[in-house]
């Protein structure tokens, strides 16, 4: 039974999300398995690097599935290229170790949220950007970032209370201009839900001057929700990256 690595990228403007759910075809896992089950003509189960929430991008998701039967890399990227919705796309198809698992073999992730802050028009990338025109000090949350990163209780960056370890290594916080949009970089060795969108509210929040950097790295020792930034919409979200151990 070949185990397949797949990587693929999509626009989640009008997707639940990347996990299946009964009440509806439209998400990235369920078109992904549909697919697949077509092609194998028996059901298979995709398992997936993460579950982008609803309206969420990707450039690099990364997915695995076991299969009944081999196919050459080669014919399921073509099909899968031929059958997917054009808003879903196959990156690459390999063979991947038998016990390569997407998301559990998972060593790091990187997101990106994209800002348009100016108020000139942004029409063909208006799906993947977040329209918050403004003034932000760049410097300011840098320092915020340099303070946030690192291993953390992130609880009060979480939209969901857990019992579970909100324990997580944020290895990099990068923040640049890019024209008329910033653009922030998580990489981490994991995040929690909606971690990314509240700290980059919580960002854009010291860069408009209404809290300190000493002030947002101060909510990691809270752990309080209600006082960290706002949860920016998931349109400015996208996977960029999966990064695995070399040697699987």
């Amino acid at each position: 039974m070949p185990n397949y690595k797949l990587i693929l990228q999509y626009d989640g403007s009008r997707y639940r999300g990347w996990q299946r759910l009964s009440d509806t075809e439209m998400t990235i896992q369920g078109k992904t398995e549909a697919v697949l089950s077509r092609l194998f003509e028996t059901l298979v189960e995709v398992q997936g690097s993460g579950r982008t929430d609803a309206g969420v991008h990707a450039l690099g998701q990364v997915a695995s599935f076991h299969s009944p039967r081999d196919l050459p890399p080669g014919e399921l990227l073509a099909a899968l290229r031929q059958y997917l919705p054009e808003d879903i796309g196959a990156v690459s198809v390999e063979y991947a170790p038998p016990r390569f698992h997407a998301r559990l073999s998972a060593l790091e992730k990187t997101y990106r949220y994209r800002v348009w802050t100016t108020e000139a028009p942004c029409v063909f990338d208006r799906r993947f950007v977040y329209l918050l025109p403004g003034r932000y000090s760049i410097p300011a949350m840098e320092a915020a970032a340099r303070l946030l990163e690192g291993t953390h209780d992130f609880r009060a960056f979480s939209a969901v209370k857990t019992k579970k370890s909100t324990l997580r290594t944020l290895s990099r916080i990068e923040i640049r201009q890019a024209g008329d949009e910033l653009q922030f970089d998580f990489t981490a060795d994991g995040f929690l839900h909606h971690m990314v969108r509240i700290l980059t509210g919580t960002l854009l929040e010291v860069g408009r001057g209404e809290r300190s950097p000493a002030e947002a790295a101060a909510l990691l020792d809270a752990g309080d929700r209600a006082a960290a930034g706002f949860t920016v919409p998931a349109k400015g979200l996208c996977l960029m990256e999966v990064r695995y151990d070399q040697t699987l």
